[in-house]
């Protein structure tokens, strides 16, 4: 037998696909109860984990259903095995990555706002103030929006979500350069190193890196003054990845665009300039919430489960470098 901890509230339905052998232990959100756990599941970054993780006893897994695991690394015991939730975000964090491309790229937030104050006009060039007009369409008609095809973007974090958001990108037309830790050879992979000499080629930088250590401030003023004029930077990873005020800096000299589904801070306060930055799109880390996500991320907890009982290696093993 294993005994698996959740939380309290879970829906059952999540739960009937687990081994005979597991024992469900549902954990009280707010209790002083010690429980006796083998393998914990955390769904969501909850802020009381540490505090929820002093009254377990006998834990040896713990399995995060969120791809980043900086919330759990600092406080969790080296002796505890720690597995993160790569691969169940690929799906949603792709699909709003491509979504926040195209209407970043077509202006769909500006237009949302002109349909809010019931305005009909379109965009001039002089408005997005970084749109470089030039070649035979100048003085014929204005630029209300841009293409897609034949832009070359940069994944910066090329893991599984970064392989998924190549994937549906593929089929508008543009070129790939990808980035990781190491390089790699098929597909053609860069090195961290390659950074800087990769960001002036690309008309649009995703970055869906792990938040570690080596990842803060990855993105900073130096990387920032490398964009093209006119590109567009998506952050879809954890918000100290890029530094806000040399981001703030850049959206308010209309020298870039960005699209962000995480800040720093986070949640961003009422008065923080990102929020009227010019040409920049905000969702508040709602990238992987779908309704199909959890379903995912419990049909995967159920294989590991059943990979403990039968003394499997485990998926997902974080290692020493926090990913």
């Amino acid at each position: 037998m294993v005994r698996v901890g959740v939380d309290e509230k879970l829906h059952q339905g999540l739960l009937t696909g687990f081994p005979a052998k597991a024992e469900i232990v549902r954990i009280p959100r707010h209790s002083t109860e010690i429980l006796e756990v083998d393998f914990w599941i955390i769904p969501f970054a909850r802020k009381n984990a540490q505090e929820t993780f002093r009254r377990l006893r006998g834990v040896k897994v713990v399995q995060s259903m969120m791809a980043g695991v900086d919330w759990i690394a600092p406080w969790l015991p080296k002796e505890v095995v720690l597995c993160d939730g790569r691969g169940i975000h690929d799906i949603s964090a792709s699909e709003w990555v491509l979504a926040a491309i195209l209407a970043s790229l077509k202006r769909f937030p500006l237009y949302r706002d002109m349909q809010t104050a019931r305005q009909w006009r379109g965009q001039a060039t002089e408005t997005a103030g970084f749109l470089n007009e030039s070649g035979p369409q100048v003085g014929q008609y204005k630029i209300l929006g841009d293409d897609l095809a034949g832009k070359t973007v940069l994944i910066v974090g090329y893991g599984s979500i970064g392989h998924a958001i190549e994937l549906r990108l593929a089929p508008f037309g543009v070129k790939m350069l990808r980035l990781a830790r190491s390089a790699r050879t098929e597909p053609k992979v860069y090195a961290v190193g390659d950074l800087n000499r990769l960001i002036p080629e690309a008309d649009i930088i995703v970055a869906i890196v792990p938040l570690t250590a080596e990842t803060v401030g990855m993105i900073g003023a130096e990387q920032i003054g490398l964009m093209k004029h006119g590109a567009l930077l998506v952050n879809a990873a954890r918000g100290p990845v890029v530094e806000t005020g040399a981001l703030v800096e850049a959206l308010r000299g209309h020298r870039i665009s960005a699209a962000l589904d995480v800040t720093d801070p986070e949640p961003l306060p009422e008065d923080h300039p990102l929020w009227h930055a010019p040409n920049c799109l905000i969702t508040p880390h709602v990238g992987g919430s779908t309704p199909e996500f959890i379903h995912r991320a419990f049909r995967f907890g159920e294989e590991q489960v059943r990979r403990y009982l039968a003394g499997e290696p485990l998926e997902n093993v974080v290692s020493e470098a926090g990913y």
